[in-house]
Formats: structure tokens, sequence, C-alpha cells
């Protein structure tokens, strides 16, 4: 496949390139722009949503008539990538988690009344979202078909009772699609429904504390209890739960690769700033061999990501669900952010293991990259399968 960039599509790069060096970078340094959560704080948030809006840079995935700008899968992949070179980056242009999946799913598979309802308030960015559907033990993780949390029909409402987990945004969130369990059908068991923060029947139980940075809204447990939903509220047909978390976790799983990927690329600026500067028996530590290789890896593995990233955008773009090439590509990026963290942190000394930098932001926040939308294993498991199955035409180059 040919990598390059069309000419709207390079020029977009570059103008969110010039927005993130010029407007979000420099407030990195500034304590006052975080938030308690260590992401950044709603007043330089909303002011940057403007700016992005004013400038043309704002929900690039959605398609126009949703309030987007159309961008395909392998449009936007350059463009996120560029976006998250900061920390801060991805929230300011409605590309963030879990926002950006939550937006196109419901452009794919709502009805016109429920996205004036649903969508757009959130493409807008007046709301954010979230999307429940991990369980504690011994519900759904990876397996949605071990999903306990039931919602039972009860005339033209659905009431809900169970407990989610590790529900990313809850906090922050009004909008939510919920994934329940409707039937024991083992494929068509599950369907899906979004209420409202304000619907009673539901609450936060705790917002869980992690060893990173969070979200907006961090990652919550969550408990159902009674929670009335009108079947006017559900989205696709019953039973379609499972298909619908397919549609929207191969698009999300590869989005998180394009937005670390950015993370990866910052820390190797980082380091490479460093290296040229900081003289270590003579020379420069970038003259070292030793340090050379370690760049050299980590610039190869990057590299590596972003073309496996591109292959599974293309086989989005053209309709398949793109399981194995998403799954190649979540492994790799996820590893190659660590790798590249690590590295960087390596190469600063102290200085980088230090606040005078965002890499110990990254490096902490690196460490979910294996376990969110899969862990890695899981998608071992599916590259086994497809082996298995296909034999050597799992090389194919169709």
């Amino acid at each position: 496949m040919d990598f390059t960039l069309s000419p709207e599509v390079e020029e977009m790069r570059l103008r969110i390139r010039d927005f993130v060096d010029r407007e979000i970078i420099p407030l990195e340094s500034d304590r006052a722009s975080y938030d308690d959560h260590e992401n950044i704080a709603e007043a330089p948030l909303e002011r940057l949503k403007a700016k992005a809006k004013a400038e043309g840079i704002w929900s690039l995935s959605l398609p126009v008539e949703d309030g987007g700008l159309g961008y395909s899968v392998t449009d936007i992949a350059a463009c996120y990538e560029e976006m998250n070179r900061s920390i801060f980056g991805p929230v300011c242009f409605n590309a963030s988690a879990p926002d950006d999946g939550n937006m196109r799913i419901l452009s794919q598979v709502a009805r016109p009344d429920q996205k004036a309802k649903w969508l757009a308030p959130i493409a807008n960015g007046d709301v954010r979202s979230s999307f429940v559907m991990t369980e504690p033990m011994p519900g759904s993780g990876s397996d949605p078909a071990a999903m306990l949390t039931k919602a039972v029909r009860k005339g033209d409402k659905w009431v809900v009772h169970g407990t989610k987990w590790f529900i990313t945004g809850a906090g922050a969130a009004r909008h939510f699609i919920l994934i329940a369990r409707t039937s024991d059908d083992n494929r068509r068991g599950l369907s899906a429904f979004m209420f409202h923060a304000d619907q009673p029947g539901w609450k936060i139980i705790r917002r869980i504390p992690i060893m990173g940075p969070e979200e907006h809204g961090g990652h919550c447990e969550i408990e159902f209890d009674g929670l009335e939903i009108p079947d006017e509220d559900r989205l696709m047909e019953v039973g379609d739960g499972l298909k619908l978390t397919q549609m929207r976790l191969g698009t999300a799983r590869l989005t998180h690769c394009m937005r670390w990927l950015g993370l990866a690329r910052r820390s190797m600026e980082i380091a490479r700033d460093y290296v040229q500067q900081r003289v270590s028996f003579g020379s420069t530590l970038a003259e070292h061999e030793g340090v050379q290789w370690m760049m050299g890896e980590v610039a190869m593995g990057i590299e590596v990501g972003r073309l496996l990233t591109m292959r599974a955008a293309k086989r989005l773009d053209e309709g398949d669900f793109a399981r194995k090439e998403v799954s190649m590509a979540k492994i790799q990026v996820a590893d190659t952010l660590h790798q590249a963290v690590d590295t960087a942190i390596q190469l600063n000394g102290a200085r980088g293991y230090s606040k005078d930098t965002v890499l110990e932001w990254i490096y902490r926040y690196a460490r979910q990259a294996r376990l969110v939308d899969g862990a890695s294993e899981v998608h071992k498991m599916v590259l086994a399968r497809n082996y298995l199955a296909e034999g050597n035409e799992f090389w194919s180059w169709k």
C-alpha cells in the first residue's frame, strides 16, 4: 500500500503539529495546568477546545453530517499521532478515549433521533461519555460472554442490575453506552443501551485509584440497582450488543495505537535533545555507540508500529473487522511505548525520573497499554487462532 498522505491530510497533520507545539506543550511545564488527577485542568482545556474548533481541527473522525470532518481511519492515523505528542493533546481535539470510540459507533448505528439526543452533545464537546462493559470477576473482562449485569424487559423499559468496574471517564461522563445481558444466548445474549448520568437507579461506588495519571473522570466502579432505560434508548436490535462491541473496539484499539505512537515519539524527542547536549567522558552522549544502539532500536520499533497501524487502518476502511491486523498493532505499539519511554528515562538519568520532564508521567501511563482493550496475551491468542486456522494463508498479500 502507498503510505503517502494526501495533500489534505498532510496539511491537517502539520496544522495539528503546530497547534500542539504552540498551544499545548507549553502548558505541561506549568503545574497550574493540571487537575488533581494529573490531567489537564478544565479551564485551560476549555480554552484549547475553543481554539481547536476555531482553527478547524476538531472531531476529525466523525462524518460531516454528524459534526465532524469525515476523515477515514487511515486519514486520522497520522493526525492522532501528532495530537498525542503532548500528554494533554487528544482531548483538546475531541479525539480522546472513550469519547472518540463512542462517537464513532453512535455515528454508525444510532437512529437520527438518537444521534440528536446522544451523539450531538458529545460531538460538540458539551458533554463527555463512557462505555460501560467491564465487570469484576467472575464477570466479563476480555471475554464478554462472561457478562453478569442483566437488563430485564418490563413493558417498554429495561431494568438493569449488576456491577461494572474500571469504567473509563465515568466520573465526568453524562452520556453512557451500557452493554448488559438480555438473554442466555451465547452469541446474541447481550444488548446495548444509552443512559444519562441524571437517571436514578445507578451510582458510582468509587473512583478506583491507579498508578498512573488518569483520564478525565477516572476509572470507576459502578453499581446498577434498578436503573430503568426506555426501549427507545436501546442501540441496534435486542441481542446485537456483542456485534456493537466488536464494531466499536476494533477501531478504538487502533486509535489507542495512533495516540501511543505520539507519546513514544515525544519520549524520544526529549531523549534526543538531551543526549545531543549532555557531555560525558569528553563527548556527547549521542556520540556513544551504546546510546546509538538504544535509540536506533526504539526508532525502528516506532516505525514498525506505524506501519502495522496503517495497515490495520486500511483494512478497517475497507469494511473488514481487521482483528488480526489490529491485534498485531496493539501488541507492537504497547510494547514500543513502554520501551521508548523507558529508554528515554534511562538516557536522561535522574532528570528523566524527576518531574522536570513529562517522561515519568508517560512511563506510569504507558504501563496500562498492555492491559486496556484486551491484554497483550489475549491479542496473541487471537493471532495464534488465526494462524492455526489459516496456515500459510496467515501471511497472504490480499
